[in-house]
């Protein structure tokens, strides 16, 4: 399994699941990060993921190195996605697995905080009215300096 990956197709969620199940343990954590309609009362019908593959890559191993060293979780591991996605499809998908539920919570919630603000990832949404737009998410920015503190 590994640790994170950066796919440029549909993740496929069952395989995901199954490289992080473990019968030591007895909680699983997922967290996926779905495509909506809405930001910030704009129609937004799909969007655009860039990535610096290489540093996404080094930087996301390092967030769950970390996370498998903060927290008592037996496996973890996350998947972004690059490239155009539709309305409802996965864009980031974490996971974790552990003996107890507490940790896996706290775990999956650590690493999709830092994901978010520590990886050369870009998103470009497509707006029903044909117009696109670089974003930038100041609530995942904020999260993410909310757990750094805690380092």
């Amino acid at each position: 399994m590994k640790p994170f990956s950066i796919s440029a197709g549909p993740i496929d969620l069952v395989d995901f699941r199954r490289q992080l199940q473990d019968t030591h343990c007895g909680a699983y954590v997922v967290f996926e990060g779905w495509v909506r309609d809405h930001n910030e009362g704009l129609a937004v019908d799909g969007l655009e993921y860039e990535v610096y593959e290489p540093l996404a890559i080094k930087e996301g191993e390092k967030v769950v190195a970390e996370a498998l060293r903060k927290f008592p979780i037996s496996h973890a591991c996350a998947v972004h996605r690059q490239g155009q996605l539709a309305l409802s499809e996965p864009a980031v998908v974490v996971g974790v697995s552990s003996a107890h539920r507490d940790a896996a919570f706290q775990a999956c919630r650590y690493i999709i905080d830092q994901v978010k603000v520590r990886l050369p990832i870009w998103k470009r949404e497509s707006y029903v009215d044909g117009t696109r737009e670089w974003v930038n998410c100041k609530a995942c920015a904020q999260a993410g300096t909310a757990h750094q503190a805690h380092r």
